[in-house]
This record gives C-alpha cells, sequence and structure tokens, in this order.
C-alpha cells in the first residue's frame, strides 16, 4: 500500500469489529471504530499509539454521525472503507415478539448502517473513490424459525447493498455485503436479544431451537480473525464482489436455498406466466 488506508468500524469493541481492527492494525492499516463509552475509547486506542482512533458514538443517534464523519475526515485523514459492523441478533417467535423489538432491530442493524453510509457518501464521491462494507448475515439468504425480525434485517440491508452497488459504480465506489454463517463471536451470547416465551403452541418447534443456539455459542465453526484476514482481501481486492459469503455453512445452506427456490419457480412457471397480458 503506497499509503496505508484508513477504514472506519463501527463497533469495535467485540465481535467482528474488533477482530477486523486487530487483524487490519497489525498489518498497518489505520483504524477507526465507534464505541460505547469513554473506557471502551481509551481501551481501543490502546491498541495501537498511532493507527487506533476511537469515538464514542451509538448509530441510532443519527444526528451525531455527520459531526463525527466531518472530524475523522479533517483531524485523522479521508476514510477509504466504511466497515457498518455495529448490529446484534434478535431471537423470539414473530408472534410472541413485540414491534418495538422489531423497530429497534431496524434501528440498528439497516438505519444505523444507512446513516453511516449517507453521511460518508459525499465524501467518497468528491474523491471518486471508497469501498463499504456492510456486515449482514446468512440469515440476510436464508431463514429459521425464531429470528424473523433479525433476518428481515439482514434481508434489507442485502437488497439496499446490492442496489447501492450499481448507484455508486459510476463514482469507482464499491459495495460489499459480507454475509457470515456461524462464528465464535457474541452474536448468540450476550449480544442477542431474546424475546421471553409466552404461548405454549410454539414449545415443540421453537424451544430446541433456543436451547441448540444457547448451546452451541462459543462452539461454532468460523473463526472470526480468518474472517477479518477474508474482509481484508477483498478490501484490496481491485474487484470486490457485490456479495461474499463466509464460512463453509453459509455456503452450504444458501446453496440449498438457491436450488430450493430455483425448484420452486420452475414449478409454478406456467402460472407465473399466466399473467402476462
Amino acid at each position: 500500500m503506497s499509503r496505508a488506508k484508513t477504514l472506519f468500524i463501527t463497533g469495535v469493541s467485540s465481535g467482528f469489529g474488533r477482530s477486523l481492527a486487530q487483524v487490519a492494525l497489525s498489518r498497518g492499516y489505520r483504524v477507526v471504530g465507534t464505541v460505547r463509552n469513554a473506557a471502551a475509547k481509551a481501551e481501543f486506542e490502546g491498541l495501537h499509539a498511532e493507527n487506533a482512533f476511537a469515538y464514542e458514538l451509538d448509530v441510532t443517534h443519527y444526528a451525531a454521525i455527520d459531526a463525527v464523519i466531518d472530524d475523522v475526515e479533517s483531524q485523522v485523514g479521508p476514510i477509504d472503507v466504511l466497515v457498518n459492523n455495529a448490529g446484534y441478533g434478535h431471537e423470539g417467535v414473530m408472534e410472541e415478539s413485540s414491534l418495538e423489538e422489531m423497530r429497534r432491530q431496524f434501528d440498528v442493524n439497516v438505519f444505523g448502517a444507512v446513516a453511516m453510509i449517507k453521511a460518508l457518501l459525499p465524501f467518497m464521491r468528491q474523491r471518486r473513490q471508497g469501498h463499504i462494507i456492510n456486515i449482514t448475515s446468512m440469515g440476510g439468504f436464508i431463514t429459521m424459525p425464531g429470528i424473523s425480525y433479525y433476518c428481515g434485517s439482514k434481508f434489507a440491508l442485502e437488497g439496499i447493498s446490492e442496489t447501492l452497488n450499481k448507484e455508486l459504480a459510476p463514482f469507482n465506489i464499491h459495495v460489499t455485503a459480507v454475509a457470515p454463517g456461524s462464528f465464535r463471536t457474541d452474536w448468540a451470547g450476550r449480544s442477542m436479544v431474546r424475546s421471553a416465551r409466552s404461548i405454549a403452541d410454539y414449545d415443540a418447534l421453537f424451544d430446541p431451537i433456543r436451547q441448540a443456539r444457547e448451546e452451541k455459542s462459543g462452539k461454532q465453526l468460523g473463526d472470526p480473525l480468518k474472517a477479518a484476514s477474508a474482509m481484508l482481501e477483498v478490501i484490496e481486492s481491485s474487484n470486490p464482489p457485490a456479495h461474499l459469503l463466509l464460512g463453509s455453512d453459509a455456503l452450504g445452506l444458501v446453496r440449498r436455498k438457491i436450488e430450493s427456490l430455483s425448484a420452486e419457480i420452475d414449478c409454478w412457471e406456467t402460472l407465473t406466466r399466466s399473467t402476462d397480458g
């Protein structure tokens, strides 16, 4: 790299954000990360005396985002890559989960990411270069009982990312939606918000799923540090993908979803065509 790229990563205190920041710093990148409090700010900036910068920011405090981006651009330097990592998982049968829980899920996972993008795009567009990485999930392609709000938020971010990639192509700005499978992060542990059970009819379907997810937490196949290395490879690519799956479980599940969807489309093709005038 002729100049060390500057990465802006939301949510660097844990999970993929922390792993990506650590690997990037070890390879000479400059990393700006968002944290939730002063103690986390001091801890993150202690990772590297020169290349680690932290800002206290909640991505749902939309009015505060522009000032943070402006300050980074003027005081730290141009942001080359935005990584929208901040997010969390909501688990709960939809009928048992409140609308307020859904709003919160979308506020963080979708609206927060979009607000960050909108604040930074004028700078990237003026420079005619940049890269936006949106951390989605295999849950942005496949679904399973008990995480409807989470999957809905990730389906939304996948669609926004793909559309944005087409809108920004004339400006040499790339957008990649990175969809991890199951990794050893806190997603299914302390970062998971779980709705209380209230309808016995769902016990047989959902109780085993919730129990299995809790028991698997921390034992997943995916290595977050290897995911970080994969993301850096994409960041350094001259032709990055619009979508990137991470993990063999994500690969298998998404491929099966595509095969099933293709078969269903074929099965109903006659009816589909019958609506043409």
